[in-house]
Formats: structure tokens, C-alpha cells, sequence
């Protein structure tokens, strides 16, 4: 048993995990992420559809390849700008219309 303890020290990490402070940040942060991840399945299912890439998804939205696969990873908390630019790339609804938009 001290065998593998010592062989667990030898291997530990020097940077302090962050796994309590991801956790807690999860639980404060419970709906908008769950939105955000809805959104995300929506756009996936999108493109899967119209056979779009992330690459061609950020041409459309012109933003990165980096940008649209953090959206698409749920955990982007997303400006009604991203959101519209989305809509208009994906020629999908998200946010109701409440409003005549001219």
C-alpha cells in the first residue's frame, strides 16, 4: 500500500486542480449554461443537416473556427449580436421575435 502511495505522490500534479471551482461554477451558472448547450444541439443539428463545417459556420458568422467550437461546446455565454449573427448563418430561430424588425 505505501508502494503505491509513493508511486501516486511521485506522479501527482504540481498545479492545484481546479475541479472544485469548475463544480461550483456549474451550479451558479445552472441555467444559462443548459440554454447554452440547447443552442448549441440546435446549431449542431443545423449543420449537420445543410452538411456544414465549424470552418464554414465561422465564414457565414464571420468570426474563428476557435470561436464557433466553443459555442458549440455549450459553455459560451452568448451576446444577443452572436446570437442573431447565428440566426442569420444557420437561417434558424432562437430568440422569438417580439419585435417588427424592418
Amino acid at each position: 500500500m505505501n508502494t503505491t502511495i509513493k508511486k501516486l505522490e511521485e506522479h501527482k500534479s504540481s498545479v492545484p486542480s481546479r475541479w472544485r471551482q469548475r463544480a461550483e461554477y456549474r451550479t451558479a451558472n445552472r441555467t444559462w449554461l443548459r440554454y447554452s448547450q440547447h443552442i448549441a444541439m440546435r446549431m449542431l443539428d443545423k449543420m449537420e443537416e445543410e452538411g456544414l463545417t465549424q470552418k464554414g459556420l465561422a465564414e457565414r458568422m464571420g468570426c474563428s473556427q476557435q470561436y464557433v467550437s466553443k459555442i458549440l461546446k455549450g459553455q459560451e455565454n452568448l451576446s444577443i449580436e452572436t446570437l442573431c449573427k447565428i440566426e442569420e448563418a444557420l437561417h434558424l430561430e432562437i430568440l422569438p421575435q417580439t419585435v417588427e424588425l424592418v
